[in-house]
């Protein structure tokens, strides 16, 4: 400025009184004070209605699956599953407050030794893994069971960011190449157990990351006549991808789920037959995780399913605000990776269940039961709320010296 005076937000962001801020009860300038005020919290919002109507499905779905696995010298309480979804909560909202509160330099590091980790472990999985229903995706017994796959996606988008942000300090390394390796390498570990879903999923926010990245429109191409190969070889030569195929497309025997689900999602019309009123969730087999927005079709009715959708949509659309004016080509990349995992998920997963695509075993995010796929996502939310931080104040003190945008 010309008298030699800088501006007050300047001032106050370097000394840490904010004397307007304090009108706002922005005073506190505790590391969890600065925590709360730098966080998007209509994104944590949204993230935390959305877990409360996955408590409230889980419930709605809880008596049809203690059902099914009930037997003559065993039986489960009606809200078996909604207990342990309750548990997995109180340990999963924790995991994803407290990644929330990393810096971004310390959230990107924690990512990269996640990926490291849990790579490691994804292919120990043919080796150590234990088969549940025909598929050999975990580890360990009981309550230490846990799958790879789930943890290793949100590690693998900021991992696979990074490795492509390298491009910037130096536009001849091959980031291309080697983050197309690594995704091979992550593919090729996800088929053998096997996990067709997954590996789309991984591929689709690889491709996603390729877009942002700036790729050539030509290379682009390339990659998507690649994934058709890809498709049309699985086909082929990958009997899981074959069975799923022809169940959706020849009406085999495997769409007899699918039909069920779409039969169960239309069954309580617009409003819902009411919690707990629900009828056909007693023969969906797997009401509880990949057909549990049947079971909220059934008993809170379609207008129900439309909201969480548009929940869903309502997160992606507030990511995408987030990282408007974000300059770091880094934070843009891995938050976009992360934003499409748990998107793309939810579509995946509402898509199956309307019979639009072929089962492929994968959860509602949130909303499903499931422990590692509970925590994973709260890493993943974690990390997209850490990496979307902004110091309202730097803005603010910018914005004055800068003044308003023409």
């Amino acid at each position: 400025m010309s008298d030699g005076k800088e501006v007050p937000w300047v001032l106050a962001a370097k000394t840490g009184k904010i004397g307007f801020a304090n009108r706002l009860g922005r005073g506190d300038r505790s590391p969890l004070g600065v925590w709360f005020w730098e966080l998007d919290r209509v994104l944590l919002s949204l993230m935390m209605v959305l877990i409360a109507i996955g408590l409230l499905a889980v419930a709605a779905a809880s008596p049809a699956g203690a059902q099914r696995l009930s037997s003559s010298t065993s039986q489960l309480s009606s809200l078996y599953f909604f207990y342990r979804q309750l548990m997995w909560l109180i340990v999963g909202v924790p995991i994803m407050l407290f990644i929330s509160m990393f810096p971004r330099d310390q959230a990107r590091r924690f990512a990269i030794w996640g990926f490291c980790i849990v790579f490691a472990l994804l292919v120990l999985v043919p080796v150590l893994g234990r088969e549940v229903n025909g598929s050999q995706r975990w580890i360990g017994a009981g309550f230490a069971r846990v799958q790879p796959s789930e943890f290793l996606k949100p590690f693998y988008a900021v991992t696979m960011a990074w490795i492509i942000s390298w491009r910037l300090k130096d536009p001849t390394l091959p980031v291309l190449f080697m983050s197309s390796i690594v995704t091979a390498a992550v593919c090729f570990f996800l088929l053998i157990q096997p996990d067709l879903g997954q590996t789309i999923l991984f591929m689709g926010t690889w491709f996603a990351l390729m877009m942002v990245a700036g790729v050539p429109a030509s290379r682009l191409w390339g990659l998507i006549i690649s994934g058709v190969v890809f498709l049309v070889l699985a086909y082929n030569f990958y009997p899981v991808a074959t069975q799923r195929i022809d169940a959706w497309i020849f009406g085999t025997e495997g769409l007899t789920h699918d039909k069920m689900a779409l039969a169960t999602l239309t069954n309580g019309g617009f409003i819902g037959l009411g919690p707990g009123l629900g009828i056909k969730k007693y023969s969906l087999p797997e009401g509880h995780t990949d057909y549990i927005f049947s079971v909220i079709g059934e008993e809170f009715g379609l207008l129900a399913c439309m909201a969480i959708a548009i929940l869903y949509f309502a997160i992606l659309v507030r990511i995408i605000i987030r990282l408007l004016d974000e300059k770091d080509q880094f934070i843009v990349m891995a938050v976009t990776g992360l934003g499409v995992q748990f998107c793309g998920q939810a579509m995946i997963n509402i898509a199956v269940n309307l019979g639009v695509f072929p089962s492929k075993g994968m959860t509602l995010p949130f909303i499903s039961y499931g422990g590692s796929s509970i925590w994973a996502l709260s890493i993943t939310c974690g990390l997209i709320l850490a990496l979307t931080k902004r110091n309202p104040y730097l803005d603010r003190s910018l914005y004055m010296m800068k003044g308003p945008r023409p």
